[in-house]
């Protein structure tokens, strides 16, 4: 009711000028909450956790599928998925130890998905490093850009320490490194790619085939 008696019955997107049957045409945010997932790698954390040196891996929970990074020796990403916080899907050595709420996006999980697709051009398998991008290191960058915060910073307290053991990287198993789920996908694509190697091979050598009869008329028509 306004002052001058008059009353107003349009809704407020009504009077801003939407028509009242268009209100779902005006875009609504996702605000879709955004989970790092962190585990402890194998028996050693029962002993430097207490010391205040953790060896954990994360990865980022948003729209049911939880993105993680790791090392391989191929120049593709090492971005792979899993179910969020199955850790058997990591390998026996991983171990699920809590979930941190970073923050909320308005990505459309369409967004989110071309974003790990480029974030997978610089955080490459062969572009691991233990100090300098680890898989904490990716979990930071997406959520940094996904909510504009960072992981906390005891997650990924071991690349400080490892800047002080230089070596500690090459003594690491290569499961700490390279997770069965990470695995699993480069196997996938080594298997596409020999396929489709043989099938081009196949496919020459059928050509090749094909060609002979004709290539022996034009050595008869020379030799007449």
């Amino acid at each position: 009711m306004f002052s001058s008696g008059l009353s107003c019955n349009l809704s407020f997107p009504s009077c801003l000028g939407y028509p009242q049957d268009n209100e779902e045409l005006i875009p609504k945010m996702a605000r879709e909450p955004i989970i790092l997932n962190v585990y402890d790698m194998y028996w050693i954390n029962e002993y430097t956790t207490p010391i205040g040196l953790g060896v954990f891996h994360s990865g980022v929970e948003i729209y049911g599928t939880e993105y993680a990074y790791g090392g391989h020796s191929k120049p593709i990403s090492g971005i792979f998925e899993i179910t969020p916080r199955v850790a058997e899907e990591l390998g026996e050595q991983f171990r699920y130890r809590q979930s941190v709420h970073i923050g909320y996006t308005d990505f459309t999980e369409e967004d989110v998905t071309r974003i790990v697709t480029e974030l997978g051009k610089d955080f490459r398998g062969d572009r691991y490093h233990l100090m300098n991008k680890n898989c904490n290191h990716f979990s930071s960058q997406l959520t940094l850009i996904l909510c504009g915060q960072e992981i906390p910073g005891w997650v990924n307290r071991l690349a400080y320490f490892s800047s002080c053991v230089p070596f500690l990287q090459r003594c690491l198993p290569k499961e700490w490194l390279t997770p069965d789920a990470l695995q699993h996908s480069l196997n996938q694509v080594s298997h596409e790619s020999t396929s489709s190697e043989k099938g081009v091979y196949r496919d020459s050598n059928y050509i090749a085939k094909m060609m002979e009869p004709e290539k022996q008329n034009r050595q008869n028509e020379v030799q007449i």
